[in-house]
């Protein structure tokens, strides 16, 4: 895993100021994952909800948002996130959105690419 800094924005509120954010990336992870505040001051749509595995296992249905565009460097690119709400006690969730993507039934998990953790 590796922590840099990366740039989240709304594509669709381009009026809206991006915001700079530490990032933890997972090359093993296929999901973006944002914390719920980051997600409100993007303005960012619920597209859906989406099942997700926390860390200690619980599983948790939590909001689907988007698109959000991530800049690094002079790449960028668009995509939706999870943005779960902070637990009790104002920790962030660290979740593993569940996919179940596989054959004969076989379920894998995947966890959030970029952990955008706050400004």
């Amino acid at each position: 895993m590796i922590r840099g800094s990366v740039t989240l924005a709304n594509p669709t509120r381009p009026e809206l100021v991006p915001l700079p954010v530490s990032a933890l990336a997972d090359s093993g992870a296929v999901h973006l994952c944002i914390p719920e505040h980051l997600a409100i001051q993007l303005e960012l749509a619920e597209l859906e909800r989406r099942e997700v595995v926390l860390a200690d296992g619980r599983r948790r249905t939590v909001p689907y948002v988007g698109p959000v565009e991530v800049r690094f460097g002079n790449r960028r690119c668009r995509s939706g996130a999870a943005a779960p709400a902070a637990e009790p006690g104002g920790e962030p969730r660290k979740p593993e959105p569940a996919d179940e993507r596989g054959d004969a039934g076989e379920r894998r998990k995947h966890r959030a690419p970029i952990d955008a953790g706050s400004a």
